[in-house]
């Protein structure tokens, strides 16, 4: 073959896809550490001391803030999560019900317990309600009310999470049970809850996280001193000793709850994606 006959390909110039992800991680990182350095730099870290780091107000509020203030974040939260659990499960087995009216009923009550902020739902059970059926008291005083304020609310959120797991489920998981001699009902009870309980633990987790935090429009109820929760706590220390201490100590209690509990939701994941594998 004539050298003529040869063609050379120019190499081919620019950066490959490997380089250009590189270069972008490295943008970004120099970005991210430029904004960290402008922040330490720009800010009064004297005045920030002055206003959230007073070890002597933080060092007063133990032990009330956890034997009263967390422990009652955390009654509010369990007895809320505990009722939206039963409530939701009842919801989603209506919603996948072959009866009509029990699908437009819980369709409805999840649209609106959804749709409606947490707030406007508080309100309306520490006003309307008592409004509405004047001389009635709610079992449990606070404690009752925040339990029903935050189980309607997570329950909307939890059937819908309950549907989905449900139907998750493989359906020949059903037909096994009833070739057995399983009615629908037992079959639902003994098989297929069971399974979507291992399917959904994150995502129920999450919605504990979310109800954790949400404890804190439990004062839209009017509680009294010993039935203050994290969040009114901080906010009563800080209007007395007009310093915001007492609110990160409380934000920081929210957290010691919060982040154990992604850890778990995080562990829970990795074992269920490795099931799958």
């Amino acid at each position: 073959m004539a050298d003529s006959d040869v063609r050379i390909q120019p190499k081919k110039k620019g950066l490959t896809r490997r380089q250009k992800r590189s270069l972008s991680r490295g943008a970004q990182y120099v970005v991210f550490v430029a904004a960290v350095i402008v922040f330490a730099v720009t800010a009064d870290w004297g005045r920030l001391k002055n206003q959230f780091a007073q070890w002597d107000i933080a060092k007063e509020m133990f032990p009330d803030v956890i034997t009263l203030a967390l422990k009652n974040t955390v009654l509010y939260t369990v007895s809320g999560f505990v009722l939206g659990l039963v409530l939701g499960l009842v919801i989603a087995l209506m919603r996948l019900s072959s009866v009509g009216p029990y699908r437009w009923l819980a369709g409805v009550y999840i649209e609106i317990f959804r749709g409606l902020p947490a707030l406007l739902i508080f309100v309306f059970i520490g006003v309307a309600v008592p409004l509405a059926f004047p001389g009635t008291e709610i079992v449990g005083g606070t404690y009752g009310k925040a339990a029903l304020g935050l189980g309607l609310i997570g329950a909307a959120y939890m059937a819908e999470t309950f549907r989905a797991g449900i139907q998750a489920v493989p359906k020949g998981q059903l037909e096994a049970a009833r070739s057995l001699g399983f009615s629908p009902a037992r079959a639902m009870v003994s098989v297929i809850i069971p399974q979507a309980f291992r399917i959904i633990l994150p995502p129920l987790t999450n919605e504990l996280i979310m109800l954790f935090k949400d404890s804190s429009l439990v004062l839209l109820l009017g509680v009294t001193l010993e039935e203050r929760e994290l969040s009114k706590y901080g906010r009563d220390l800080a209007s007395t000793t007009a310093n915001s201490t007492p609110i990160l100590v409380a934000g920081l209690c929210y957290l010691l709850v919060t982040i154990p509990l992604g850890f778990v939701v995080r562990r829970m994941e990795a074992k269920a994606q490795e099931a799958v594998k």
